[in-house]
């Protein structure tokens, strides 16, 4: 990995690579990228070589110029105007943005700021975020438009407010929580005013949930919600999707739903919910407590779900270190884009969320294989009847880094029973139809915005390529090389070098090394 970045490096160097911050190429009058192969966020199969021709950020024409194997002729070609500016990208592929449907914009116990969050996502493809309550909707509303007048790096944000979230400005109850149907709609309306896209909501008493998901529905708001087992006992997906819920993320609730002799989960008798190690470990016997898959309630409830058009974003990727804390805590890319803060937000804590590992064994891991079994089989049984599938990350926690964390949640995906087609389509279009923005990005058509990924090898045969790192591979001279990664990213007509914003947060990463004289030791070891 250290040869793959040192040869960036000196190449960024001899160009005169300097210190500035990269705001990308572009926007242009037209832009024309040139000969390759389209995989699109619907479903189709790959096609190609085509030209994409994009003026003012909306496609204007994809244009087939030529055939596999057969040179391609200048007379097919569309022309370029004056002004205009082409994108050699013959013999790459091309996608749709990637859709991050549950992105945190870092966080402060992480200590990552929105500049490192958003150029790990932009160089991997990501070119929009649905961020699921942060540090506040003021905060989050203000990067959404120096995202969109493209005065940052960083892709188009959706912005959600945590329900009943407070933040300088926004005090609609006079800081009291949130107690009865009416404070719950004054609460909403008072987002809405603010400039939220949506809320993510936790959990609260039915009444209250029910007030606050009519009048954000009344409102044309999006609206997403992790189940807290707090609440879920009298308030499950099932209650949350009949009341006006959008999506649900993780997958709190759903196996609550799916209880069929019992109504709590079984919680041992010295179970606390502020223990996060209880909390974790015994989410992790929360699938087998549910009915038995393709059993009458089983497919009740997922029938009815699929009826109210309702989205679920799984975000397998962020517990996979319950299934094997060796894997996730060195993954290769964490030595050269991780943070010293997140190292430190990681490792065991009593205090810090998704910091849990107070003692995690084989057993747990055990546990947590077979939930994933569980959860992964409804999942991809609710993609094949039609139910609607997004990506969503959640990184940040529990050693899952931002972008990174995206393409293995593509690979779970694709763990879960999922074509590669249908992978990509659930990271572009599903997400788009979710956002109610299809009309405009999610798939590649005329009309639509110019957010692409540009790749140099075929994401469908390894989803591994899309990795900053690269993928690991034996060339015909029989030398160990690393190929792939999103070479461009482009979003509103902007082209990005992914390579190159990589390179920028690895910049960050040493200069918080030097700064702070760290260096990486495992938990425990002095």
């Amino acid at each position: 990995m250290k040869n793959f970045i040192h040869v960036f490096i000196l190449l960024f160097t001899f160009i005169g690579f300097s210190q500035e911050k990269y705001l990308g190429d572009g926007p242009y009058e037209q832009l024309i990228i040139r000969g390759v192969t389209l995989i699109n966020g619907d479903g189709s199969p790959p096609k190609g070589p085509v030209d994409i021709v994009v003026e003012n950020n909306i496609i204007v024409d994809i244009k087939i110029v030529g055939y596999p194997g057969v040179k391609i002729k200048d007379s097919w070609r569309p022309k370029l105007k004056k002004g205009g500016f082409e994108l050699d990208a013959n013999g790459m592929f091309l996608l749709p943005g990637f859709i991050d449907m549950h992105g945190h914009i870092g966080g402060t116990g992480q200590g990552a700021d929105y500049d490192y969050v958003f150029r790990l996502w932009m160089a991997h493809g990501i070119t929009t975020v649905r961020e699921p309550g942060g540090r506040g909707v003021e905060w989050t509303v203000n990067l959404k438009k120096l995202s969109a007048e493209n005065k940052i790096v960083a892709p188009r944000i959706f912005a959600y407010t945590s329900f009943g979230q407070k933040s300088k400005g926004f005090n609609p109850l006079n800081d009291l929580p949130i107690t009865t149907p009416e404070m719950a709609r004054t609460w909403v309306r008072a987002n809405a005013k603010k400039g939220a896209d949506g809320i993510k909501f936790f959990g609260a008493e039915p009444e209250i949930m029910e007030a606050a998901l009519d009048e954000n529905k009344k409102l044309g708001l999006g609206s997403a919600m992790h189940h807290a087992q707090l609440s879920v006992a009298r308030w499950n997906v099932l209650n949350s999707a009949r009341a006006g819920l959008t999506s649900m993320e993780h997958w709190y609730g759903l196996p609550e739903a799916l209880f069929d002799n019992r109504t709590v989960q079984n919680y041992p008798p010295n179970y606390n919910y502020q223990n996060e190690q209880h909390r974790f470990e015994e989410a992790g016997k929360l699938w087998k407590q549910a009915a038995e898959p393709y059993s009458e309630h089983w497919n009740n409830v997922m029938n009815e779900l699929i009826s109210l058009d309702f989205t679920i974003v799984p975000t397998f990727n962020i517990y996979e270190a319950n299934r094997d804390l060796h894997r996730a805590r060195r993954a290769e890319w964490h030595e050269d884009y991780t943070l010293p803060s997140l190292w430190r937000f990681y490792e065991p804590s009593r205090i810090s969320h998704g910091s849990y590992w107070h003692y995690w064994g084989t057993e747990q891991e055990v546990q947590w294989r077979e939930n994933y079994g569980l959860w992964m089989k409804f999942i991809n049984e609710y993609k094949n009847r039609g139910g609607r599938v997004s990506t969503g990350s959640d990184s940040g926690f529990i050693y899952q880094l931002y972008g990174f964390a995206y393409i293995r949640e593509l690979e779970l995906l694709r763990e879960a029973g999922f074509h590669p087609l249908e992978v990509i389509r659930a990271a572009t279009l599903n997400g788009a139809e979710a956002l109610k923005m299809d009309d405009k990005i999610g798939s590649v058509q005329v009309g639509k915005y110019a957010d692409f990924v540009i790749t140099e090898e075929n994401p469908l045969e390894n989803l591994k390529s899309l990795y900053g790192t690269g993928a690991i591979k034996l060339n015909e001279k029989n030398e160990i090389i690393r190929s792939g990664g999103v070479k461009f990213t482009v979003k509103d007509g902007i082209i990005y070098d992914a390579k190159r914003l990589l390179l920028e947060v690895k910049q960050m990463v040493d200069d918080k090394k030097a700064e702070e004289n760290w260096e990486l030791k495992q938990p425990g070891i002095k």
